[in-house]
């Protein structure tokens, strides 16, 4: 097998085994809208390292925690729906991030941020994908409880004496980071369907947070590993590949028998 096929599939696995765990608090909490949102904010960041000559991963990172800042400020004052505000800020930002791109006279391939080239990944990219990893790692693994209580009921972990506001903002930053070591893969338009589609095909087997944050995980890298080998059979786009393989997964997850789950019929975890 080709190196450069190892090597997306090295850096798809790295980028599968965290955004499961974090895909999983974006499906409790309904957040998948908000993710969308910083994905798209993404290609404003690419436009903000462009123009100050500085890493992109570290600009998409600086871009999104950002936005991730001013959406909780604008939350607090409810001025304005929440759905609404995000609507606005997506597609504000990502038509931002075009357009500055554009302005700036620099030649950029604005189809691979957009839809992932996963194919062409270096091994410098692929250290800066499993150093993300293992950073998103380690906080989910410290702060896991904190995180699960605000996921719960953030009135009663108030009570309890966590930083609400905080915590909010440490799993946005979380958010971030995914965001940029998923771009070279997925791309910024399809980042939040790689969180999500597995978390919620992972809770349809499971029962407990943990279990289904380490399933999202599992059926992460099966989607991986299906999408980039149907992309080399096929010649098709890898980062829409990987997408629709978790779609895939994620209907044959839901197509499995109740009784073979241990659930009651028509729970569905």
């Amino acid at each position: 097998m080709a190196d450069f096929i190892w090597h997306a599939l090295l850096a798809g696995i790295g980028v599968a085994l965290i955004a499961g765990p974090l895909g999983s608090f974006v499906v409790w909490r309904r957040m998948s809208y908000f993710g969308d949102t910083l994905a798209h904010s993404a290609l404003l960041g690419i436009a903000l390292g462009i123009a100050l000559d500085m890493n992109l991963n570290i600009a998409v990172i600086i871009c999104c925690v950002l936005i991730a800042v001013t959406l909780v400020f604008l939350q607090q004052h409810r001025f304005i729906s929440t759905d609404t505000l995000l609507g606005i800020l997506a597609h504000s930002t990502l038509s931002l991030g075009l357009i500055s791109i554009g302005l700036l006279g620099v030649r950029v391939d604005i189809l691979s941020y957009l839809f992932g080239d996963l194919l062409t990944v270096t091994n410098s990219e692929l250290i800066w994908i499993f150093t993300g990893t293992v950073a998103v790692s380690t906080l989910l693994i410290i702060f896991w409880r904190p995180l699960l209580a605000i996921t719960i009921d953030e009135e009663m972990a108030q009570a309890e004496g966590y930083p609400v506001t905080l915590i909010r903002l440490l799993l946005m930053l979380l958010m971030a980071i995914v965001i940029a070591v998923a771009m070279k893969i997925v791309g910024v338009l399809l980042i939040t369907s790689l969180m999500i589609i597995p978390a919620a095909a992972a809770r349809r087997l499971t029962k407990s947070p943990e279990s289904m944050a380490l399933t999202a995980s599992v059926l992460g890298c099966i989607a991986v590993i299906l999408g980039i080998l149907a992309s080399v059979e096929w010649d098709t786009a890898t980062g829409p590949s990987i997408v629709l393989a978790a779609a895939v997964v994620f209907v044959g997850c839901y197509l499995i028998p109740t009784h073979y789950l241990g659930k009651p019929k028509g729970e569905a975890g």
